[in-house]
């Protein structure tokens, strides 16, 4: 159970960040609310970061009411009835009340409304679903402020109409359990995950690591992990995996993710793809690799996280037991920042398999029953899973039960190496001083080297020599070294 206000229906608006905006523009339009996430933070009494509006009035009636308010807008999103009103440099979006006249799952054709019920029917989850006017009530029409006092994350409606008309929605049902939930999933929306996974694969990548990253750095993130591979929408989100190694890669992708998390690492998104996507090293390593890197270029990661997690995977493997050489020479070709994260990684993977609750504890979607609404559940071919797909129906290849476990069980540490000893790891690269050869190829000719490929010959053994003593000789050492190298070469 969460722990709401006295009373949530009730919300003190002075607390959010654009109350004096928000006044302005009550004042000018009084039967606007506020909707969406800042209703239901201000309810459990928390900071909200985004502050959005809905209103009966068309999207041009918007327009005009605010320019003759002397307030600029910007119609951001005319097509879908949001325009942007623009108030001491910050933007509020003011969006008419709609209804959905068709969809594909991706794209909408609305039409306005003038009911409040019958927008909030078309919103995802029933604690998204609220809105307050601009007294501070809160309309509640789905039980939203209840599902949110006890920790549920429930669709608003037939879980499987939702996701229908909005396949991200998929994915937006593990973020938000994650944050909000509390225990068991709703049985009724995996059933409906379950059953029409398949259509994530027709999202935008854009759209699919928009939520997937924010998954991979939000609370509970192991558990949604874990959950999403047993309901399929992993192999879906990462297809490469069952490409790589079937439903039982799949699941190790999972558990992998899962010990990161329970090793204390950060919740970085690099750190974590970098996890569902390590193999083992083997025959087929380089092809590994490059099914590794090209995961990350098909989600679109960006450039910088894209270099992130390639250098992840390619960083030599980091133990406790290593030299200050060793921990040097390795500084001296991949960064510090990415060595530590390499530590995470690698004590993650040498920790004991994780002993969770069996399914009776946790969120298991083979405990859902189906509940078929207008066969809007009904799985078509286009929805059905990849070849291999036990993992969609609930059957992990080693027969091993569920491995979700209740929010408030117990989180049992994982085994390998000690703790500690990884932490005193990360804290003595954390203050290593990455070595840098002190030779380049201009120096070698200055030896007296034509330029050529002799020069890089010479300059790749000097280094050689370099890491070989622990990257300590200077300069001059490594010049000394070079010339004996040169002269070794010119005598007969």
């Amino acid at each position: 159970m969460m722990s709401l206000p006295s009373n949530p229906g009730q919300l003190a608006l002075e607390r959010l960040p654009a109350y004096t905006e928000l006044r302005r523009l009550w004042a000018v339009l009084p039967r606007a609310r506020l909707v969406g996430g800042a209703v239901r933070d201000l309810a459990l009494g928390v900071d909200a970061a985004d502050v959005d509006l809905a209103t009966p009035e068309p999207p041009d009636v918007v327009m005009n009411i605010l320019a003759d308010a002397g307030i600029r807008t910007v119609p951001t999103g005319l097509s879908h009835g949001t325009v942007t009103a623009v108030l001491n440099g910050r933007g509020l979006e003011i969006t008419t009340l709609r209804r959905d006249e068709e969809t594909d799952g991706r794209h909408a054709v609305v039409s306005w409304t003038t009911d409040w019920r019958e927008d909030a029917a078309r919103r995802d989850f029933t604690i998204n679903a609220l809105s307050c006017d601009s007294d501070g009530v809160v309309h509640d029409y789905f039980g939203g402020l209840t599902d949110l006092a006890a920790g549920r994350v429930r669709f608003v409606g037939d879980p499987g109409e939702r996701i229908h008309e909005d396949a991200l929605r998929v994915l937006r049902f593990f973020r938000f359990q994650g944050r909000f939930g509390v225990g068991q999933a709703d049985p009724e929306a995996l059933f409906a995950i379950r059953a029409m996974a398949g259509r994530v694969r027709r999202l935008s990548v854009e759209r699919v690591w928009s939520e997937f990253r924010r998954i991979l750095r939000g609370p509970r993130a192991d558990d949604m992990v874990m959950l999403m591979a047993e309901t399929g929408v992993l192999q879906d989100v990462l297809p490469e995996l069952l490409a790589r190694g079937g439903v039982a890669e799949v699941q190790a992708a999972a558990e992998r993710l899962a010990r990161l998390v329970d090793s204390g690492a950060p919740r970085e998104e690099y750190v974590g793809l970098a996890a569902l996507l390590w193999a083992p090293p083997s025959e087929g390593a380089a092809a590994d690799g490059e099914l590794a890197e090209s995961s990350a270029s098909r989600l679109r990661l960006s450039r910088a996280d894209q270099e992130r997690v390639r250098a992840i995977l390619q960083a030599p493997p980091m133990t406790p037991s290593q030299s200050d050489a060793e921990l040097r020479r390795a500084a001296a070709d991949t960064s510090v920042a990415v060595l530590v994260d390499r530590a995470w990684l690698d004590q993650a993977l040498t920790a004991e398999p994780l002993r969770r609750g069996d399914a009776s504890e946790g969120s298991s979607s083979r405990d859902c029953q189906p509940k078929a609404k207008d066969g809007l559940l009904d799985v078509s071919p286009d929805d059905a899973a990849l070849p291999g797909d036990a993992v969609l129906r609930g059957e992990w290849s080693t027969g091993a039960p569920s491995k979700i476990r209740a929010q408030s069980g117990e989180r049992e540490t994982t085994g390998g190496p000690d703790a500690n000893a990884w932490t005193t790891l990360r804290g003595r690269l954390s203050r290593l001083r990455a070595p840098e050869f002190p030779l380049a190829g201009r120096d070698i000719v200055a030896l007296g080297v034509a330029p050529g490929a002799e020069v890089g010959r010479i300059l790749a053994e000097t280094g050689q020599w370099w890491r070989m003593g622990g990257c300590l000789a200077d300069r001059g050492e490594c010049l000394a070294w070079a010339s004996r190298l040169i002269e070794r070469a010119r005598t007969p």
